[in-house]
């Protein structure tokens, strides 16, 4: 003990040591910077082209090696960081890229509030014209559930008719005039001015007849439910048979096939 603690008292002893100790952290360090730079790296690709809006699933994720020198424009290294995620609105995400922070997003930052995908197939998408009356002081939320009621008049008897149309409609976005989602964090007050939600392409042409019906003042108002209070919600349906044969008497719907 004596003999170490005069060896280590040798100034001399110490600098050589310090000096050692010096290179080898200079040494290790820079092969350790090497390997970071030379050894490739695991990285999430798209397996398949991603379109603008849609949900990032794991079967269109795969893992490549990228060296790391070709890592630039801070990608996505973690493939559970980008499923779930969407592509961003007016971005395409191409079949082999990496995945980017800029083209990669939370649904709710989507500028449509998500609502691409956001209903069964087979459903069509459906805006309705609203004012901050006719949602309740903007009361009606994205998620909540609504019916739809109409108001016409009968030209046969000339009686105003009033009744349920449609029921357990979801709402999938709240836009003002400006297109911008209502309820989202901006400046100053944003005024409801349409209501988005899907319905099934047949109840989606019966509500569109209706809209058109400006000669037998029709009115389309939108009535929240409480029918999301509860996981078990029923399908959108139609409510009432009597007005829904009374708008097919007073219009006609023609397709356009392809066929001549």
């Amino acid at each position: 003990m004596v003999g170490l603690k005069k060896f280590l008292s040798n100034k001399n002893t110490v600098t050589i040591i310090c000096v050692i100790l010096g290179i080898a952290v200079l040494y290790f360090g820079y092969e350790k910077r090497i390997n970071d730079q030379i050894q490739p790296k695991i990285v999430p690709y798209a397996k398949a082209r991603i379109e603008p809006g849609s949900l990032i699933t794991k079967d269109m994720v795969g893992t490549i090696e990228v060296p790391p020198a070709m890592l630039q424009g801070d990608p996505y290294t973690d493939t559970n960081a980008v499923v779930g995620k969407y592509a961003q609105a007016d971005s395409i995400i191409p079949e082999g890229s990496l995945f980017y922070s800029r083209s990669v997003v939370e649904k709710d930052e989507l500028p449509d509030g998500g609502i691409l995908g956001d209903y069964p197939d087979g459903y069509v998408l459906y805006s309705l014209d609203v004012d901050i009356t006719s949602t309740y002081g903007n009361a009606i939320l994205p998620g909540n559930y609504i019916d739809i009621y109409l108001k016409a008049t009968n030209s046969t008897n000339n009686k105003i008719m009033v009744g349920k149309l449609f029921k357990n409609i979801k709402v999938l976005a709240v836009k003002d005039s400006s297109g911008n989602s209502v309820f989202k964090k901006q400046e100053g007050t944003s005024t409801p001015s349409q209501l988005i939600f899907a319905l099934p392409y047949e109840y989606w042409i019966l509500l569109t007849k209706a809209s058109y019906l400006r000669s037998y003042s029709t009115d389309i108002t939108p009535v929240p439910t409480d029918a999301g209070s509860s996981d078990d919600v029923d399908e959108v349906s139609i409510a009432n048979e009597e007005l829904k044969n009374w708008i097919n008497s007073v219009t006609v719907w023609t397709e356009n096939t392809g066929t001549e």
